[in-house]
């Protein structure tokens, strides 16, 4: 179990924080009712709506926008949304895996296979880049939760497998199946999290050069900006004064 590394969230941005705050409310509020309605509309019952009511919180959604997208869940007017995972490599020969939601698939397929072609990067077959990641359960606390020895300690009585903590954060890592015990552990002693969230962990990193950061923070930009992508994640590590430069 590792725990100091310098490890960065590869989620970009943490959801895009830059986004117009009408349409990251539009997207979390999707996650909400498509959690609500496979499970039960009840968060302390339903793992995913939890999690879904966290990521909202924690973008400062109002109480009463939850709830409704909650309450829309039980009505019977909701679109049929399923996950579709799309993969690909960017710029600098990056991998990708792009996550949507999406109640057509064609149009989703065709934004994003066009969002990639016009920014460097190009879709490759189911499989061909999700081999070099693992699936875990992340759970992100705030740095000002605690010290790194401090959330090692406790992420590891929690029964996590890996914590990197960086100035920004604490991620903690655990299989999934294990997930929300260890979210429910943690919360006892750190309090609320940040995030608690299905990601994909790559196994090696690949170093982007300042032309190519360019043109990928360009790229999964865009990606983010597409109302079906929930997420986007990545292999890449872009040095600290190439990031400050873009």
């Amino acid at each position: 179990m590792a725990g100091h590394s310098k490890f960065k969230n590869i989620m970009h941005r943490k959801g895009a924080q830059d986004k117009k705050r009408s349409a990251l409310f539009s997207k979390l509020s999707r996650e909400i009712t498509v959690a609500a309605k496979m499970g039960m509309p009840d968060p302390a019952n339903n793992p995913r709506l939890r999690a879904a009511v966290l990521a909202a919180r924690s973008e400062g959604m109002p109480k009463d926008n939850i709830q409704r997208a909650i309450d829309k869940s039980q009505g019977n007017d909701t679109a049929v949304y399923e996950e579709v995972r799309y993969e690909g490599f960017g710029p600098g020969g990056v991998s990708l895996i792009i996550e949507t939601l999406t109640d057509n698939r064609n149009r989703t397929a065709t934004n994003v296979r066009t969002i990639m072609a016009k920014n460097g990067g190009n879709l490759g077959a189911s499989g061909s880049v999700s081999h070099g990641f693992e699936r875990l359960g992340l759970i992100v606390y705030p740095a000002k939760a605690g010290s790194a020895d401090a959330v090692f300690e406790a992420a590891l009585e929690a029964g996590a497998d890996d914590v990197q903590s960086s100035e920004d954060n604490h991620e903690i890592w655990t299989a999934i199946d294990g997930l929300h015990e260890t979210a429910k552990a943690l919360e006892a002693v750190l309090g609320e999290a940040e995030a608690i969230k299905l990601a994909w962990k790559p196994g090696l990193m690949v170093s982007v050069g300042r032309d190519d950061a360019a043109q990928l923070m360009q790229l999964i930009d865009k990606l983010d900006d597409d109302d079906d992508v929930a997420s986007v994640w990545g292999n890449y590590d872009v040095p600290e004064d190439v990031l400050a430069a873009l």
